[in-house]
C-alpha cells in the first residue's frame, strides 16, 4: 500500500512540475511577444479631435441642432 501511495505522490509531483513549467514558458512567450509587438509595431498616436471625414459642415450643424433640440425637450 505504501508503494502505491509513493508512486501516486511521485506521479502527482511530476504532473504538477510539468504544468508549472508549461505555465512559466507560456508567460515568458506572452511577454516576449508583447515586447516584440511594441518594439516593431509601435502604437500610432491618435488624435483626440474628431475629424469630419469629408462630411459637409451644414450636415454637422443640422445634426447638432437636432440633438440640442431633442435634449432640451426631453430633459
Amino acid at each position: 500500500m505504501t508503494e502505491l501511495m509513493s508512486s501516486g505522490i511521485e506521479l502527482m509531483v511530476a504532473g504538477m512540475t510539468i504544468v508549472f513549467l508549461f505555465l512559466v514558458m507560456l508567460v515568458g512567450a506572452i511577454n516576449l511577444m508583447s515586447f516584440l509587438v511594441q518594439r516593431f509595431f509601435p502604437e500610432q498616436p491618435t488624435s483626440t479631435h474628431l475629424t469630419t471625414g469629408g462630411v459637409d459642415k451644414n450636415v454637422i450643424a443640422a445634426i447638432t441642432a437636432a440633438v440640442h433640440q431633442y435634449r432640451s425637450k426631453h430633459q
